[in-house]
């Protein structure tokens, strides 16, 4: 009774301080740290009854005019308003506007001066290029002008009426840009120009004014476009017509209207046959006919029409220059095409392995979350980038000028093939907002990209992902890091944050933390309840918890909202042994009293096992301890059953402030290993130490602390009992962190 008066007065006195906002535990739920249910977004994580989000559906014409490298385009929006609210205004994204001279968020940007800078550096400095949307007409559909506002890269549209609640409204938009030479300015869309022969490979996305997501979270996602923080879009159907030279070929979101206008008879039966064909690619353009036409160079045009439904963008790329494949995927419930356009520089390497792993990337998705639901999926070779957009992503990965290619080459070549397709997922069907938390498709789509590489490339060494990869930059400069749940532009170290550390999260949960089975179901779960939906990370959290039963708030708090590590340590080993019993009947009631253990006893004794064990005393039970219970223990059996048995009181600390499990593996007298697996509640009581008695069969000669490395422990020199040679230990008065 004493026992359980004192640790409720501690349990009163900890939820007094957590009232007061003096302490939160690391196992206190996040409770209002997420946004609190609702009709629309449940406590469980899924989309509740009175879910909603907006519609916009697209009719564009824009032609590519090679001889100025220009796109000129309109289009008509009709959007839908599911919304419960009145709108007075729409808002659109003109992201071509990041490089114009109009947009002050442009000098934002910050750098140094560097002695020996290479002159590319400052090519864009002193370029004379004219970036930027031309907006030539906002009407309404009788041709009559809207009233427009542009903020930077963001367009304000005031209605003549307000757009009550289950209403559409329909509009039209005239414009132009001239399209970025990405050698020189980078950027998502643009160009890539050839001098050997003089041709130009076009892979042109944000190329059209785009609706602003309007959404029960926070209204209309109006927030600038700087650059890293990528996009935010409603779903909608689009019906795009593409004019281009007349011997160009075209990849693009959805499925081909015409291919009897824009395509050959061999071209046509060869595609046919590609849709049908699911051992290997069907070349439906080769590269001698592509090598062909580079010499040529058509005058004439042809206007190539794809339509896609149920999209939250569109992106085409264009070519005189593209060798085009195509195959065939078999999923559960669906048959889309993997394809792949590229120029000859890209071979003999994308012919090789593109369309294979577009291919493997939707079936392991596919597996993961749900069937890939579009008809083509599309790899576009282009230099230095991996971009994605709905069906179709942009890659780099060039052989040398001979056709030959290293390793390495193939490695990030197939890697980024796998992320920008696996983007489709995450974020075209399960679309988050990238601009304000890219974990969830960055992160979210290198974790499933992991586990695609690894069972698809076991050949290749793959690191992003998995724990140890992690370490470096884990211990690295604090000053430096953000915690996961932090606006892109913010985000320093964006690569190891927001892709590598979300995605090894997602390893730990799978792996070592939830187990492959439940991590499965629940991730696929999500997947489930929000294709074609607009999640956001308390969906996320929610789903996966709701879905598993697995209590996570704790690894949300210090994974995602923190930039804690996980830094485990063996503080100490005692080695116990029950004293044998005594002849004398007279110690039959021998009571111990507290610290008798320590007489005669210095810590150094356990430094290591070398000592032997410490004999202890078991005594009878005091009968008060039975409490009301009618029948009794037999202390005899238990003495007997221990007599036998080492004991080992582990002390544990938690260097780093993150929690996580302990995985301990222990290695016997008899050269046999054991690991065993303790959840991360071990510390819900004490977060920075903690003692643990375990009873084994046989001696111990060493423990370990994360023996495979699952953890992202950053520094293992304490991860050792006895510590090797040379290592500090406590018993040198070591601190851990000391210099």
């Amino acid at each position: 009774m004493k026992f359980l008066f004192i640790s409720l007065l501690n349990l009163c006195a900890l939820v007094a301080l957590a009232q007061e906002g003096q302490w939160e535990g690391k196992f206190e739920q996040l409770g209002q740290t997420l946004p609190t249910p609702n009709e629309y977004r449940t406590g469980s994580g899924a989309p509740g009854p009175k879910y909603w989000q907006q519609k916009a559906d697209y009719v564009i014409s824009v032609e590519l005019h090679e001889g100025t490298n220009s796109i000129t385009g309109n289009e008509t929006i009709t959007y839908t308003n599911n919304s419960p609210d009145v709108l007075k205004y729409l808002w659109l994204q003109l992201d071509q506007n990041i490089l114009s001279e109009e947009n002050t968020l442009s000098n934002a940007d910050t750098r140094v001066v560097k002695d020996s800078a290479e002159a590319k550096t400052y090519a864009a400095d002193v370029s004379d290029f004219k970036a930027g949307f031309n907006i030539k007409s906002v009407n309404d559909t009788n041709g009559k002008p809207l009233a427009h506002t542009i903020n930077n890269t963001m367009m304000r549209i005031d209605l003549p009426q307000p757009l009550r609640s289950g209403e559409k409204y329909s509009f039209g938009i005239e414009w132009s840009f001239n399209i970025v030479d990405r050698s020189i300015f980078g950027q998502r869309s643009g160009m890539e120009f050839f001098p050997e022969d003089g041709n130009y490979v076009y892979t042109i996305a944000q190329f059209f004014p785009r609706m602003c997501v309007y959404d029960d979270y926070q209204g209309w996602q109006n927030k600038q476009f700087l650059g890293k923080g990528e996009f935010a879009l409603p779903f909608g159907d689009y019906k795009v017509k593409i004019t281009t030279p007349a011997d160009h070929i075209v990849g693009a979101t959805g499925i081909l209207q015409n291919p009897q206008n824009v395509l050959s008879k061999t071209e046509i039966e060869r595609f046919q046959r590609a849709k049908n064909t699911f051992d290997k690619p069907v070349i439906i353009v080769t590269e001698a006919e592509a090598i062909q036409k580079e010499k040529t160079k058509s005058t004439q045009k042809k206007t190539w029409e794809f339509h896609a439904d149920n999209v939250r963008d569109f992106a085409f790329a264009s070519s005189r220059k593209f060798i085009w494949d195509a195959q065939a995927v078999k999923l559960g419930t669906t048959t889309p095409l993997a394809m792949s356009f590229y120029p000859k520089e890209g071979n003999p390497l994308w012919e090789r392995e593109s369309t294979k792993a577009v291919k493997n990337t939707l079936e392991v998705y596919s597996r993961f979350t749900i069937d890939y639901p579009y008809p083509v999926a599309i790899s576009v070779h282009a230099a230095n980038i991996g971009m994605e957009y709905p069906m179709i992503c942009f890659n780099f990965g060039r052989p040398n000028k001979g056709g030959s290619y290293s390793q390495s080459t193939r490695q990030k070549m197939i890697g980024v093939i796998v992320h920008e397709v696996g983007h489709n997922f995450f974020p075209m069907i399960i679309n988050n907002d990238e601009r304000q938390t890219t974990w969830m498709d960055e992160g979210i789509n290198s974790f499933v990209q992991l586990m695609t590489e690894v069972e698809r490339y076991p050949d290749i060494k793959w690191t992003r992902g998995k724990p140890s990869e992690m370490v470096p930059y884990l211990k690295g400069d604090k000053t430096k890091m953000r915690p996961l749940m932090t606006n892109s532009e913010q985000v320093i170290v964006f690569g190891d944050e927001q892709y590598g550390k979300a995605a090894t999260g997602l390893y730990m949960l799978r792996e070592t933390i939830m187990g492959p089975e439940l991590f499965d179901k629940a991730f696929k779960e999500y997947a489930d309840r929000w294709a074609f939906k607009h999640p956001k990370p308390a969906d996320f959290f929610r789903t996966m918890e709701d879905a598993s039963a697995v209590d996570l708030d704790w690894f949300w708090k210090g994974w995602f909202y923190t930039t804690d590590n996980c830094d485990q340590s063996i503080d100490q080993v005692k080695w116990y042994k029950v004293r044998k019993e005594e002849k004398d009947p007279e110690r039959k009631n021998l009571r111990v009293k507290k610290g008798d253990l320590a007489t005669n006893q210095t810590e150094k004794k356990f430094e290591n096992f070398n000592n032997g064990p410490e004999p202890f005393t078991l005594i009878p039970t005091d009968p008060r301890l039975n409490g009301e219970f009618a029948s009794v223990v037999d202390d005899k059996a238990i003495i007997q059953k221990l007599e036998n048995k080492n004991i080992y009181e582990v002390t544990l600390s938690n260097q780093g402030g993150l929690v996580m499990p302990v995985i301990i593996q222990w290695t016997y007298a008899d050269g046999t290993k054991e690991i065993e697996k303790i959840p991360a509640e071990i510390w819900r009581v004490n977060e920075s130490k903690v003692n643990k008695v375990f009873i084994k069969d046989k001696e111990v000669t060493n423990v370990m602390l994360d023996p495979h490395q699952e953890l992202t422990d950053v520094d293992v020199q304490d991860n050792v009992f006895p510590r090797p040679s040379g290592v500090p230990s406590k018993f040198d008065s070591f601190k851990k962190g000391a210099n």
